[in-house]
């Protein structure tokens, strides 16, 4: 069975440097992770993904285009050992964009509330934590968000975008 995600692909030059910044510092579980803001987490799915990519079609069509502005950094700890990058502009429309692909055929309960936010250490001892937190703390970035993405999991080449989606 397919392991999908739906995510917001961070653009250039950002999304290099977030990800080259997890690789790095040792990250675990950033090899073949693009930088983004998750929509849908790692969910196994059945069969043909015609009804999921009608799906989030359909999604993507309700929702307008909005800017994304990163600025900062936060912590999901001591609940989840993870360090990430703000967002300070586009929360709600991540959320409502979250909302309308997590129905359907995507419909799912989340372990936890949704939060938009981009992950730059996860996984790691605390000191690195602190390190990534204190490193970071000053990245800021504005862009537009016209689209989102499918992303399939390849055990070879980890997360690959393999449709597109206009808002």
């Amino acid at each position: 069975m397919p392991v999908i995600g739906v995510a917001i692909a961070i653009p250039e030059p950002w999304a290099s440097e977030l990800y080259d910044y997890r690789i790095a510092i040792g990250d675990p579980t950033a090899e073949g992770v693009p930088s983004h803001i998750t929509l849908i987490p790692p969910t196994e799915v059945e069969g043909d993904l015609s009804a999921i990519e009608a799906h989030l079609a359909t999604a993507g069509a309700g929702i307008a285009p909005f800017d994304v502005h990163l600025r900062g950094t936060a912590t999901f700890r001591p609940v989840s050992p993870v360090v990430f990058i703000g967002l300070v502009e586009g929360i709600s429309q991540c959320e409502q964009l979250a909302d309308a692909v997590r129905e359907g055929p995507l419909a799912l309960d989340l372990e936890y509330p949704y939060h938009p936010h981009v992950t730059v250490a996860h996984h790691l001892d605390d000191p690195t934590l602190d390190r990534a937190f204190e490193e970071l703390a000053g990245f800021d970035c504005r862009f537009g968000v016209s689209e989102f993405h499918l992303y399939v999991h390849d055990e070879e080449e980890g997360w690959r975008a393999t449709r597109t989606f206009s808002l």
